[in-house]
């Protein structure tokens, strides 16, 4: 596992920027961490772009924020129909 991991963004084959990752998880899974009291559209993109921009699998979003911790887990759309098995 890695904190704070830079993740370097391509387009055509050029690096056009870097997203600072909370965690990756043996390259195969983003984590964020959020504290807030409400997710919103705006951590969501934040955990898609990161996928689409990395094509990592998958971003689970935790937000630490309510009593009740929330989970969201987002697919790649490349890796959405592969089989489980």
């Amino acid at each position: 596992v890695a904190q704070q991991h830079p993740i370097q963004v391509y387009y055509d084959r050029i690096v056009v920027g870097e997203y600072v990752a909370d965690l990756l998880v043996e390259g195969l899974v983003i984590v964020e961490l959020k504290a807030i009291k409400q997710l919103t559209v705006i951590e969501d993109a934040q955990c898609l772009n990161y996928i689409r921009a990395t094509n990592v699998p998958i971003c689970l979003l935790l937000n630490f924020g309510k009593p009740k911790m929330g989970i969201e887990r987002f697919v790649h759309p490349l890796w959405s129909t592969l089989p489980t098995k």
